[in-house]
């Protein structure tokens, strides 16, 4: 038995226009992801192995727990068989907002944007960003980056500067449409799955006001247990770097009744980890293991100007 935990965390499995890949790419390497998985390591439910970190109880070897972030669609349609075929536990991390369609998902917005532009440049907040091929992409992760320093009023006005720069072509997706609505969480629990909270609107906490760093925590567990009829005792910080989440946060997540906070800094979680900053290790479903590894560690050494943050987080 060991007293030692990985937390291995997704966001979409198949290609959005945030997260780009080949077609069917994602599902292939999910499905391989999850072979591995179970072959290898014994998977644990989420929240009981918390618990059994922190009483001192011990765990299987090599115990791994799975999560995924946001409530995209695809998690329903395409991980959800295959966690069912490999019979895996994990727990959904869900945006009430975006479940009630009332929140637009920025990234995905911007993310389209630099891809539709008619522009080859456009300069903002005093740098010169490019929107065609990898300069296009650093430059996106970039303002994307810049746009997660600012609060949420903040950073809608600032989006709405970058919008109107870029100007881009054709009419804009609803891309709320990626992700599930209420029913579909409902789907989630029916096919016991777990369901924990992701804020009420997917708010870079550490950088919100504590009253509204406060709301966001609080009205999301509300909402998710009456309209799921669940306990909901797990948060996870949307974009979870160690910039987006502080002392305030700990204690507001405290406060609306959650046991565990999740964070998206790469660790093992043990006996001493603090229970509002548990560890988890961010995927990509088309990269394997060793490439999500090395891309990691070239992403830490690479730091931009904006953040240290991991930039596939959303």
């Amino acid at each position: 038995m060991a007293d030692r935990l990985l937390i291995l965390a997704w966001h979409n499995v198949e290609a959005t226009w945030y997260h780009p890949a080949p077609p069917g790419a994602g599902v292939r390497g999910l499905a391989d992801q999850l072979k591995r998985i179970k072959l290898f390591a014994n998977v644990v439910s989420l929240a009981s192995a918390l618990d059994n970190l922190a009483h001192g109880r011990p765990l299987p070897p090599r115990a791994v727990a799975l999560a995924f972030d946001d409530g995209y669609l695809d998690n329903l349609q395409l991980a959800v068989p295959l966690l069912e075929k490999f019979d895996l536990p994990a727990t959904f991390f869900l945006v009430p907002g975006l479940l009630s369609r009332e929140v637009s998902p920025w990234w995905e917005t911007l993310a389209w944007a630099f891809t539709s532009s008619p522009k080859t440049e456009v300069t903002w907040a005093g740098r010169p960003l490019r929107t065609r091929g990898r300069a296009g992409q650093q430059s996106f992760l970039w303002a994307a980056e810049r746009l997660k320093t600012l609060d949420r009023i903040a950073s809608e006005q600032a989006m709405a500067e970058l919008l109107e720069l870029l100007e881009p072509q054709g009419t804009p997706p609803d891309l709320r449409e990626l992700f599930l609505g209420w029913d579909g969480a409902g789907q989630l629990v029916r096919h016991g799955f777990a369901v924990g909270s992701h804020t009420m609107r997917h708010a870079v906490l550490s950088r919100e006001a504590p009253e509204k760093q406060a709301w966001e925590l609080a009205a999301s567990r509300a909402q998710l247990e009456a309209e799921l009829d669940i306990p909901v005792e797990l948060v996870a910080y949307p974009s979870g770097t160690r910039a987006d989440y502080d002392l305030g946060t700990i204690d507001a997540a405290r406060d609306a009744g959650y046991r565990y906070g999740l964070a998206a800094h790469a660790g093992i979680c043990s006996r001493p980890t603090l229970p509002y900053a548990v560890p988890r290790f961010m995927m990509q479903p088309h990269r394997g293991f060793s490439e999500t590894l090395a891309r990691r560690v070239a992403g830490r050494l690479k730091r931009t100007d904006v953040s240290g943050t991991d930039q596939v987080n959303a």
